[in-house]
């Protein structure tokens, strides 16, 4: 009998997770690959910001928890518009953990009409709906309802929070709309919702992305800003910083944001120092630098640095009328061909690749300092360094 029990959850879970996959991979679809032999990429924040594989953990865990009761639910929540009954937030929780296709989302729209404007008066507490609303709309690639919803002033106060912006302003960013990225970084002002590092991130790039004089008035404006109040900026702002006014030709403003980087040893800012040193007329120190990369260690545990094609190319480009340099670059560059320090990623894909994601094991560590079996600490030497 238990082995029944047993065998007809598991089949129930199966089911479960191959209909929410079919779903979402279906709602995916559109976004799938952006040119990217790796298919749907993050370009800016990393999954701990946008938490949408736990976002969809979870989705998965409740849509378990009433398997066979989803239908009932949102009927339920649909009569209570209806009849303009209150929404309770455990029922605004479990609605867009639920959601799955485009009707659906409707219902979740105008709930979260109804709810704010029943709760807008209330404070919060610590739980925010707007990161929530925003990893679904990542999720299911509703970004322009999710614009529509941000910038709806029967919602002000609703998206509060940083998260939501970033989260919007990232989907956004990856499916090229950058003119409508700025429009809500511009839309996070006006409601007065502070700027984070990530929200600065995010600003720079957008503006990168466009490269004209406005944003790079507002580039400009915001780092200035940013550098004022003293607050530390992440140098992956400054990378972007220094490729934005080398593309606006001011290369001195690419020289000031170039220093403040700190760690200068990473295949970005070593092709970008090629680049600013190209621009500045820096030829001879360019073709240094190349040949001192061209005869770094062979040992297998040091890391080469690499070139992008791209900039390489735009070395050359400056050193054509300069025939005695040119010939030492034509060595170096073969140097470099030989021992695969070439690559054929731009500069662009470098700036715009996710980071990876820095995990803290040091706590878990922790939380295993007192034995399952008999309740007392455990004196292991390993645990005591």
């Amino acid at each position: 009998m238990a082995t029944g029990v047993i065998e007809g959850s598991n089949r129930i879970l199966r089911e479960s997770v191959k209909r929410y996959m079919r779903v979402t991979l279906s709602a995916a679809a559109p976004a799938a690959c952006w040119n990217c032999p790796q298919g749907a990429k993050r370009y800016l924040l990393t999954e701990d910001t946008v938490q949408l594989q736990r976002f969809q953990q979870h989705k998965l865990a409740t849509e378990y928890k009433i398997y066979g009761e989803k239908d009932t639910y949102f009927k339920i929540i649909e009569d209570k518009l209806a009849e303009n009954k209150l929404i309770f937030k455990h029922e605004m929780k479990l609605l867009l953990h639920l959601c799955q296709t485009k009707d659906e989302f409707e219902i979740v729209k105008k709930t979260i009409y109804r709810y704010y404007a029943e709760n807008k008066n209330v404070a919060f507490g610590t739980f925010r709906f707007g990161p929530l609303f925003m990893r679904l709309c990542y999720e299911m690639n509703f970004e322009e309802s999710a614009l529509e919803l941000i910038k709806d002033q029967a919602l002000h106060g609703f998206f509060s929070d940083s998260t939501s912006f970033n989260l919007l302003m990232d989907m956004l960013f990856i499916k090229g709309h950058y003119e409508r990225a700025l429009e809500v970084l511009l839309e996070m002002k006006r409601q007065g919702v502070k700027f984070n590092n990530e929200t600065y991130l995010l600003a720079v790039a957008i503006c990168y992305k466009l490269n004209n004089s406005e944003s790079c008035k507002i580039c400009t404006t915001l780092l200035e800003n940013r550098e004022l109040s003293g607050n530390h900026m992440s140098k992956r702002i400054y990378y972007f910083a220094v490729a934005f006014a080398l593309k606006q030709k001011d290369v001195g403003m690419a020289r000031s944001f170039f220093s403040q980087i700190i760690n200068t040893d990473n295949r970005i800012c070593i092709n970008l120092k090629i680049l600013l040193q190209a621009a500045s007329g820096d030829l001879e120190d360019l073709v240094q630098t190349l040949k001192t990369a061209s005869e770094t260690s062979a040992s297998y545990f040091v890391k080469k640095p690499e070139f992008c094609m791209q900039v390489l190319s735009t070395a050359r480009e400056k050193l054509k009328d300069n025939p005695v340099l040119c010939v030492q670059f034509g060595n170096i560059f073969a140097k470099l061909q030989a021992s695969g320090q070439i690559m054929s990623l731009t500069l662009d894909d470098l700036l715009c690749q996710p980071t990876s994601t820095k995990r803290r094991h040091l706590p878990l560590l922790k939380q295993n300092q007192v034995s399952h079996w008999t309740s007392k600490p455990l004196c292991s030497p390993l645990l005591a360094e």
